[in-house]
């Protein structure tokens, strides 16, 4: 069958010049017609109406997609299909992303009805496994068949990090309390995730195992957590001292003040554990500093790292970089786990931290490790790290060539064939879950950095720019800065900088970051083109530029996004006084959000790094980062000369206001 496909995926190539876009050379009326069912198709499954799927599905066979066709129509009634139907299209389209999505969808019906015997005879085949409703499930009924107890750690790890209230981990859990192997106390941080995030489900879900009676009082403080504080004096059984947790954490969400001055009731002091008070004052501590209050880390200090949500430590350091209390940035990022503390970020932070110590060999000698542990051109702080060390950024050499041979591999593979195809016919997001299943899982475990360039330049020549970098950047040892850093549009990217004085590494350093070069890419918020800019935005920025004759239609033509993108940059950047972080993050939240950001009269002056690093919104706070890194590579291309990220972060302070006169939600 893998040889049908290849074959297949021939054929496809054949149809089409790999230097334009897929079925350039074929656009009779035959194929567009086949084009265009599988496009209805993909509409069909997306609005449920597996009659018109099956209807359609003739028509699909011999597509390129046909894959694609065949999972969408068994996909809407898999509920009701016989096995039978199931193990024939596993069989048929062996090897292709669509078999291993849909046996993931099969396994967690199988997970849901508890019908081990089928699931875990199917577990094993289940190639992608990243599912972790999938993993628990697998759990569970490892532990129904062995009773093994070593699973409760997985299922733990498992469960904590679920974002949303699903059965296979719950289930897991509770198997697993219920028999003794998990400590309840599991489900009590789960219920406090769950407060804490806005998520009632999953709280009430955790305390249910515990008892199925409690699970209406939780409901009850998820509602009203002052109320139930109300009527509480003693907390002295371990149910009740969680409950009052619990609430606490609700509380805190609504009203840090009013959290903080039950917590340092008399009552609660004695009565609740260290462990309880110290997570309750992470959650404080945390809503604070995305406040950027100065109370922040006062109310963190009334609490100990140990007992604290890793996202409670990662905002203490960010608020005790802001009050420049390296003492606390040094013993926060010692309490945290070795998992977050190899995150670049901690890493960096924590080194500065020991080089802010007094002069001390062991401290210098922990920090010069640590920085070169992360330093590099990766991202930004490898690059800070790198400058750290008194080094300068520059592109790396570019890898040996790919042969004719490696790139014939990529040409050739199917999966990337009908990601390529379905990217063409407009149907994107299932193209690109397939480019990265197919460059993710390989025969030999997944693709090698040759594989991954060549995947990487057949995308860079169909101009699929997306998956041409992220393809790109996935390469371990070697480094194509070209490929990565792509610059599409050069000529007119190029005269409209010069033309307004913007540097061009900024420009394609935000464009990379917006839109991936997409010149058609959609936001779900409605931004629109190269330069993601929204309606208003467009037709303000248009009024302010001179373009009297901008219509909001004319807001995906490629020189009609960059006039307008480029010209909103270069009216924030001059009004925050040419600060490229600052400029950045109103460019994605709008002006008026940095502008309190940077402080009022009295603030500190910081480092850019850390403004960044306390910008409140996480989309932000990554996009500011990510854009001032791809401009200092882009910079280090465009020029052929090293390049430092720290000088064009530079310092931001409460200084006078920008004054560009723009509706606050505007971005």
């Amino acid at each position: 069958m893998q040889f049908t496909f290849i074959l297949t995926s021939i054929a496809l190539l054949g149809s089409f010049s790999l230097l334009a876009p897929a079925h350039a050379q074929n656009t009779g009326a035959g194929q567009a017609t086949a084009d265009e069912t599988l496009v209805e198709m993909s509409q069909a499954f997306r609005r449920g109406n597996r009659q018109r799927l099956t209807e359609l599905l003739p028509r699909a066979q011999g597509h390129g997609l046909e894959p694609w066709a065949a999972y969408w129509e068994l996909r809407a009634r898999l509920e009701t299909a016989n096995p039978g139907e199931i193990q024939t299209f596993l069989s048929r389209y062996a090897g292709t992303y669509q078999e291993d999505r849909l046996r993931n969808d099969w396994l967690l019906q199988l997970g849901k009805n508890r019908e081990w015997g089928t699931f875990m005879a199917e577990y094993p085949s289940f190639r992608m496994n990243d599912d972790r409703s999938v993993q628990c499930y697998a759990l569970l009924a490892e532990f129904s068949s062995r009773g093994k107890a070593e699973v409760a750690t997985q299922v733990e790890a498992l469960w904590l990090a679920q974002r949303e209230a699903d059965d296979g981990c719950a289930a897991a859990a509770e198997q697993q309390i219920k028999a003794g192997k998990l400590d309840p106390h599991s489900a009590w941080l789960r219920a406090r995730a769950g407060m804490e995030n806005n998520n009632p489900r999953m709280a009430t879900q955790a305390v249910a195992m515990l008892d199925s009676e409690w699970a209406s009082t939780t409901g009850s403080i998820y509602t009203d957590p002052e109320k139930f504080l109300d009527g509480r004096v003693l907390a002295l059984r371990e149910r009740t001292k969680e409950l009052v947790t619990l609430a606490l954490v609700r509380l805190a969400v609504k009203d840090t003040t009013a959290a903080a001055e039950e917590l340092d009731r008399l009552r609660w002091k004695t009565q609740l554990t260290q462990e309880e008070r110290s997570w309750v004052w992470g959650v404080i501590g945390k809503r604070l500093a995305m406040r950027l209050s100065d109370e922040a880390m006062p109310a963190f200090m009334k609490g100990q790292d140990q007992y604290m949500h890793e996202d409670h430590l990662a905002w203490r350091v960010r608020a005790a970089l802001r009050a420049g209390q390296w003492d606390q940035v040094a013993s926060t990022t010692g309490a945290m786990g070795e998992a977050q503390r190899r995150d670049p970020t901690w890493t960096y932070w924590r080194a500065r931290a020991l080089l802010a110590r007094p002069a001390g060999d062991a401290d210098r000698a922990e920090a010069q490790r640590l920085l070169q542990s992360i330093a590099g051109v990766r991202g930004f702080y490898e690059q800070l790290a790198l400058e750290e060390l008194g080094q300068r950024i520059s592109a790396p050499p570019r890898p040996a060539a790919l042969t004719d041979a490696e790139k014939e591999s990529a040409r050739l593979n199917p999966g990337l064939v009908r990601s390529l195809l379905a990217i063409q016919i407009g149907l994107r997001s299932d193209g690109v879950r397939e480019w990265n299943y197919t460059t993710n899982l390989h025969q030999n475990g997944g693709m090698n950095d040759r594989q991954l360039l060549a995947a990487a330049a057949l995308a860079c020549q169909q101009a699929v720019w997306d998956r041409c970098i992220n393809t790109s950047e996935r390469t371990r040892d070697v480094m194509d800065f070209e490929q990565r850093f792509p610059m599409p549009h050069r000529e007119a990217v190029l005269q409209r900088t010069r033309q307004i004085g913007l540097d061009p590494a900024y420009v394609y350093g935000l464009i990379r970051q917006e839109s991936r070069f997409i010149t058609d890419a959609r936001s779900h918020v409605g931004a629109s083109g190269l330069m993601q800019v929204m309606p208003a935005t467009a037709s303000w920025t248009a009024k302010k530029i001179g373009m009297t004759s901008f219509k909001p239609s004319q807001i995906t033509d490629r020189d009609t996004n960059i006039a307008i993108g480029t010209g909103y940059l270069k009216l924030v950047l001059d009004d925050f006084a040419g600060s490229m972080p600052m400029a950045a993050a109103a460019y994605n939240a709008g002006p008026s959000r940095p502008r309190t950001w940077r402080g009022q009269a009295g603030a500190p002056d910081l480092e850019a790094a850390i403004w960044a690093e306390n910008v409140p919104f996480t989309e932000t706070r990554d996009y500011v980062k990510k854009v001032l890194s791809n401009t200092t590579n882009y910079a280090a291309l465009i020029t052929g000369q090293s390049q430092s990220l720290k000088s064009r972060l530079g310092r931001v302070g409460p200084k006078a206001l920008g004054t560009l006169a723009i509706n606050a939600d505007l971005p």
